[in-house]
């Protein structure tokens, strides 16, 4: 179907392809490939997505060495998503029903309060949504999605008597990584018709997930490294290198609303400044099924703080080494026919 149908496929992402990200590269030489998200009815495909982070504060890094000045605490956050398809369309918009089928949250070190009600992302177990997909892969509806999200925020929060709205610590921003740019680095190619070729590179933006409350973005360049021949199929190999984005779009979701404090070490400190994101990864795309088979993206990110005006001074200084991967679980169809 993908090469009889190359010239059909090319007509419908041109027509999909008027909000591309600007400022890429298309000078790359060599042949070039069609880079599309397919869908097969009847054929759900799992993934699993993983995000783990370590984070140290050093409360005052110019001081000298004293038991207890600096603190590391880890989060992890593994959640398995099956897409299957309702209606399938390669040439317009297909629509994917999602379901979470597990999603779990773990915590280690730090200090301050824990949730006996558990994270707040673990209420979306065994939830579903659609998502409306062109051939490009990107979402052109994710309304429910964005539902779901917020609904999770809504579930992050405790009533004080006397200090009014507190939200516990949450892994929402790591689901939102995971889910709603799971199709990125295709979605974003500048000239899907066009096709890419080894050594392209082209932009996009990507969250960066924190334990605070706040709204930063990795600026992104994507690069076809290369295109691999395997039983499999297809695979292209796309590498990406991440930087500090001077904001966020904002058209991304956003959990919280209202006025409300923050529990915990993170919600002590204020006037969070981030300094440097910095980091690379990697992406197998199966060109022949037009599906992600595996993604890690590695990044630090380094920022400073301050305490509330108390008397104490202090320095604060954070560094959170972040891995967000995703794996392809199987792609299996629902009701395979029996074998001859």
């Amino acid at each position: 179907m993908r090469t009889e149908n190359a010239i059909i496929i090319a007509a419908a992402l041109a027509t999909v392809a008027g909000c591309a990200a600007p400022g890429g590269s298309n000078t790359a030489g060599g042949k070039r490939s069609l880079l599309t998200v397919d869908f097969e009815q009847g054929r759900t495909t799992r993934y699993r997505f993983i995000s783990d982070r370590k984070i140290t504060l050093d409360w005052d890094p110019g001081a000298k060495a004293a038991a207890g000045s600096v603190m590391e605490q880890s989060e992890r956050l593994e959640t398995v998503v099956a897409y299957t398809p309702g209606e399938v369309d390669p040439y317009g918009i297909s629509v994917i029903r999602a379901k979470i089928e597990s999603v779990a949250a773990t915590r280690s070190g730090g200090a301050g309060r824990r949730n006996p009600a558990g994270d707040a992302v673990e209420t979306a177990r065994g939830k579903s949504f659609t998502l409306k997909v062109d051939p490009r892969g990107r979402i052109v509806d994710h309304s429910e999605l964005e539902s779901l999200i917020q609904e999770m925020g809504k579930s992050a929060f405790r009533t004080d008597g006397s200090r009014g709205r507190i939200k516990e610590p949450d892994m929402i921003g790591d689901f939102v990584a995971a889910l709603w740019f799971l199709w990125d680095a295709v979605s974003t190619v500048e000239d899907p018709a066009g096709g890419v070729a080894a050594g392209q590179t082209w932009r996009s933006k990507l969250p960066v997930p924190t334990p605070m409350v706040m709204r930063k973005a990795r600026d992104v360049t994507y690069r076809l490294d290369e295109i691999r021949q395997t039983d499999a199929g297809r695979i292209a190999v796309i590498d990406s290198t991440y930087a500090l984005a001077p904001a966020a779009p904002t058209d991304w979701p956003i959990p919280y609303s209202g006025r409300f404090q923050m529990s915990g070490t993170f919600g002590f400190l204020i006037s969070y400044e981030v300094s440097r994101v910095e980091g690379s990864g990697q992406e197998q795309f199966n060109i022949d099924a037009g599906r992600v088979e595996s993604r890690t993206e590695k990044y630090t990110v380094e920022m400073t703080a301050s305490l509330p005006p108390m008397g104490i001074r202090a320095n604060p200084h954070i560094r959170i080494d972040q891995t967000l991967t995703v794996e392809l679980m199987d792609s299996e169809a629902q009701n395979p026919k029996p074998e001859s």
